[in-house]
């Protein structure tokens, strides 16, 4: 089976969002760093190269592949910022029409900046993923 590339690293969050050169991308990494890590109480950590994950939680799918992922996730890449969020299916198109500018994928969401979302949409959306990825009866999306 293979090895899961995205794991926890001893790599320091602020040494790696100090080294984004898009100015506003960077204070738009440092400000979601500071607004989840006060939703969750969760230190931020990275995992693999260039994702920032809170806390963490252990998953199995039932083709039998399992690993660590973090609870709640973002990466400030080049093109926009891609969050890591477990929202419940029945209401994530809701809450998203709430949220403001962004695209979705299956399990990421992405922005271009700060400015363009509703920021207390978010935090709920936080509270919402840590409820559900850390409640018994959770099953993550298969991959």
């Amino acid at each position: 089976m293979a090895k899961n590339k995205t794991t926890e690293t001893t790599v320091k969050v602020e040494d790696f969002l100090n080294q984004i050169e898009d100015e506003n991308k960077r204070k738009d990494g440092f400000r979601l760093l500071e607004i989840i890590q006060e939703q969750t109480g969760m230190e931020g950590k990275m995992w693999g190269p260039s994702i920032i994950g809170f806390g963490s939680y252990h998953y199995k799918y039932a083709s039998g592949h399992e690993g660590d992922a973090p609870v709640v996730g973002f990466s400030p890449r080049k093109d926009a910022i891609s969050l890591y969020l477990g929202l419940d299916p029945e209401t994530r198109e809701a809450t998203l029409q709430r949220f403001g500018k962004h695209k979705a994928a299956k399990s990421c969401i992405y922005v271009k900046k700060l400015t363009d979302i509703n920021l207390d949409v978010l935090k709920e959306m936080i509270d919402e993923t840590v409820k559900t990825t850390l409640s018994s009866d959770f099953v993550p999306v298969s991959s």
